[in-house]
């Protein structure tokens, strides 16, 4: 069983490549899973369709991305900060956007952390690699949502 990994919600593959390459860069240890938009998230993370047999516990940190498909990451943000089995989970808004009603929005619905996403590549890298050492690495998780605690345990235990 993984211990600890980040959980990507991004629908631009690009972004999605450079997000985990920086990553990779920061020599974070925790695996990166990807999921393309706010519903797989969800899914993923409740275990459901074609996540129902995944068997790691829940992530250490989720990367959301404001504007998906299907489920926004706002609405996603939402879900998950109201489920008491997932609210204790970091979420940091990765996003292009600088409008200050998504920042404030996501904020209100519970968000850990709002980066923008910078347009040069150095400085994307850069962010994101420091991004990750620190929710990837320096940041204690909640014993909440340990593997093998009951919260993390899914439906039934």
């Amino acid at each position: 069983m993984i211990d600890r990994y980040i959980l990507l919600a991004e629908d631009n593959p690009n972004d999605a490549e450079l997000t985990i390459a920086a990553l990779r860069e920061s020599n974070l240890v925790s695996p990166i899973k990807r999921v393309e938009n706010g519903a797989e998230a969800l899914d993923f993370l409740h275990r459901r369709g074609a996540y129902a047999d995944r068997t790691e516990g829940p992530p250490t940190l989720i990367l959301l991305d404001l504007k998906m498909p299907k489920v926004d990451g706002l609405e996603t943000l939402r879900a998950i900060k109201q489920d008491p089995m997932l609210r204790v989970i970091p979420v940091v808004m990765l996003t292009s956007s600088r409008e200050e009603a998504d920042l404030a929005r996501s904020y209100a619905s519970g968000a850990n952390a709002y980066v923008v996403k910078p347009v040069g590549f150095d400085e994307f890298m850069k962010t994101v690699r420091d991004l990750g050492l620190f929710w990837g690495v320096v940041n204690e998780p909640s014993p909440i949502t340990a593997p093998d605690s009951p919260a993390s345990a899914g439906p039934g235990a």
